[in-house]
């Protein structure tokens, strides 16, 4: 069948290239059940679907809450929900067990757990779009993300009526001002602090190395959200390496640019 042939294809694709290239978004966590619509949605964020009419998880993880106190509310939910608590997903072993003995590099647009409770070789990843658990100052006075997990889970315990206790609201160490969740905003980008800068080096020093190598650039789950972090740096690297092949598993199939059709499977 169809599936099992695009298996083979891609077995094939991976065993022949030198480096590979792995893109990954919110449809590869979506197919391993974590996604944001549905009974995952409505069980644990009832009380905000009344009251605001929130469709899915990310309109609601986009709305701008009148209070700290609600966002935090919402967020420390969404936190353990899709980071603390996401248990690990099959596709990630699967994709780590298919990788065991090659030479690749991660660029994800999701900011879950995924990787790490797949337990990967974290310095293959790049999370270009932040992470859930870090938080950052919400004025971006200083480039710095900090961590802290049992605040999270007191929050959720504590809330009440969508709110958390006044006192509990994460502030900045540096100016006072309130903590907002590490992610990227369309007007004001994010706090991108050392690691973040480190993962970019490592990033980019991988392409660097393998330019012009028989390069398999693999997107995984990608729509058209965020086409200029995966989909667009992809194909552009992809025609300009004749040695280089693109394919894409998605669940929607998107044009794809005449001058790298041969050498694309999707």
């Amino acid at each position: 069948d169809d599936k099992t042939k695009q298996a083979e294809v891609l077995r094939t694709a991976i065993e022949e290239a030198e480096a590979i290239v792995i893109g990954i978004g919110a449809g590869m966590s979506a197919s391993d059940g974590f996604t944001y619509v549905g009974e995952r949605f409505t069980k644990n964020f009832p009380d905000f679907i009344e009251k605001y009419r929130f469709f899915d998880m990310l309109q609601a993880s986009l709305h701008p809450y009148g209070s700290w106190q609600e966002y935090w509310a919402f967020e420390s939910r969404f936190i353990k929900l899709n980071y603390l608590d996401q248990p690990v997903g099959q596709s990630y072993l699967a994709l780590k067990a298919l990788m065991k003995d090659k030479k690749y590099h991660i660029i994800t647009t999701n900011a879950d757990n995924a990787f790490e409770v797949a337990d990967y070789d974290m310095t293959h990843v790049f999370h270009i779009q932040g992470e859930y658990i870090l938080q950052q100052c919400s004025q971006h006075c200083h480039a710095q993300t900090y961590r802290n997990d049992d605040l999270i889970r007191e929050m959720v315990m504590a809330q009440q009526d969508m709110r958390i206790p006044w006192d509990m609201i994460p502030r900045c160490p540096k100016c006072d001002a309130p903590m907002e969740v590490n992610k990227r905003k369309a007007e004001v980008g994010m706090v991108e602090d050392a690691d973040f800068q480190a993962q970019l080096q490592r990033y980019n020093t991988f392409l660097e190395q393998h330019q012009d190598d028989k390069v398999l650039y693999l997107e995984i789950g990608i729509g058209y959200t965020t086409p200029q972090f995966v989909k667009h740096p992809f194909q552009r690297m992809t025609r300009k390496n004749e040695n280089a092949l693109y394919m894409t598993m998605n669940k929607k199939a998107y044009r794809i640019p005449n001058s790298i059709q041969e050498r694309t499977i999707h």
